[in-house]
């Protein structure tokens, strides 16, 4: 992997890989909901609610909306009590969460999950401890690719949309919680041997006030960074979230051919989840390369890349009569360049922010999570306003447009100022 030889010898192994670990699985568990939609959909229809794809796409973003806000809270926590006990309050309270659907009998109703999408927000939350707990142990030359292999924990989308329509299939889809319960028991314990706090030779948390929260949010560069992030990751997990229903609303007969065809699998539901996974995987996998690619040619210069790449494949895919394969190669390279430009993103934020990583890495996680929220709300409303999806990708295409824009204005005074002394390239 790009940029992953220059660790040797840096920082605490251990504690990254138990920060991409906690978060892996924790992004895992806060996007359940969503290769489990179709299923869940069906099932409130045999006891008489028909859900509107407003409510799926309101379903979908209370996750997300509580994670966000949450994310500003752990983030507070880092600063005051430490990473590893933030995060494991925020574990116990998802795994609560977790057992509490599998305890439902047969029928559990579209209010009692919203309730369920609340506590399943604290597992959002990790971004905020798993990102600081692993960036404070290494150097700002290294931010890049430290942030990015712990933020590759994206890849938890992934894992959901692989295994969780199969075991819907096979035992019924409540028992996808009761699984991820009992492993996310043993990603507990495994946090609790493996993380450790840097010592203060290495990181010296200052305490946190909500004074700190007013001084940074008075910085007009808090909300330039929580305006790129809110394109970015706000695409990423908003359209990742909303994969599998965009995947069956339009291509349903196409992947039903491929899936009895060539997978042998019958099972529609599955099959969209296999090809969301596909599309999902290249922002998840390529998320640390962005971050290293930045590294070496900055922040800033990755970001127009990465931005007006999105922007184009957006246009082709909203404008052009795609085919199936030719589709899910679009969204593919939509997905990779998203999750390239969190990596980038979050290369500059520590040479920015070095002493507030804690309480930043929440504001802009948070920002991110709310892009996310609206990228669902108008994938939703678009439907049914209008019948496709159409708007829904213009509003994405809109969004990156307007932070190129805002790159444009930022970067003689990045580069001329805290960038001159930040140690790293932006």
């Amino acid at each position: 992997m790009i940029g992953i030889n220059r660790l040797k010898g840096q920082g605490s192994p251990s504690t990254l890989f138990a920060a991409f670990l906690y978060f892996d699985f924790s992004f895992m568990v806060w996007t359940i909901l969503a290769p489990l939609a179709t299923e869940i959909t069906d099932s409130l229809a045999n006891y008489g609610f028909l859900m509107t794809s407003s409510e799926t796409a309101t379903l979908l973003s209370v996750p997300i909306l509580v994670g966000s806000l949450l994310r500003v809270v752990l983030g507070f926590l880092v600063g005051k009590i430490g990473a590893k006990k933030s995060a494991l309050g925020a574990q116990v309270i998802v795994i609560l969460t977790l057992f509490y659907v599998t305890s439902f009998g047969e029928h559990i109703s579209y209010e009692e999950l919203l309730f369920v999408g609340v506590g399943l927000g604290f597992a959002g939350a990790s971004f905020a401890v798993a990102l600081p707990q692993a960036g404070q142990w290494y150097p700002p030359r290294l931010q890049g690719v430290v942030l990015g292999i712990a933020g590759i924990g994206n890849i938890g989308v992934v894992l959901g949309f692989l295994f969780a329509p199969k075991i819907a299939e096979i035992w019924g889809w409540k028992s996808v919680f009761f699984v991820v319960a009992i492993l996310s028991l043993l990603i507990f314990v495994m946090y609790v041997l493996m993380a450790k706090d840097a010592p203060k030779e290495v990181y010296v948390p200052r305490p946190k006030n909500l004074s700190d929260y007013i001084r940074l949010l008075k910085d007009r560069d808090t909300w330039w960074f929580n305006l790129f992030y809110a394109v970015s990751f706000g695409a990423f997990v908003g359209f990742a979230m909303y994969m599998k229903v965009y995947l069956m609303a339009m291509y349903s007969n196409e992947m039903a051919l491929f899936g009895s065809e060539i997978l042998g699998e019958e099972n529609i539901h599955v099959v969209a989840g296999y090809f969301a996974a596909f599309c999902i995987m290249a922002g998840a996998l390529l998320r640390p390369v962005g971050g290293a690619v930045a590294d070496r040619v900055g922040g800033i210069k990755s970001l127009y890349i990465y931005f007006s790449s999105v922007t184009l494949l957006i246009f082709i895919n909203a404008f052009i009569g795609l085919s199936f394969w030719f589709a899910i190669f679009v969204m593919f390279l939509i997905m990779a360049n998203l999750g390239m430009a969190n990596g980038a993103l979050f290369q500059l934020v520590p040479q920015r922010f070095s002493k507030d990583i804690g309480i930043m890495t929440g504001l802009i996680g948070a920002a991110g999570a709310l892009g996310g929220v609206g990228i669902l709300v108008v994938l939703g409303a678009s439907t049914m306003m209008f019948g496709d999806y159409t708007i829904g990708f213009l509003f994405i295409a809109a969004n990156a447009l307007i932070a190129m824009a805002g790159l444009s204005l930022v970067k003689t005074r990045w580069r001329t100022t805290w960038g001159a002394k930040s140690g790293g390239i932006i």
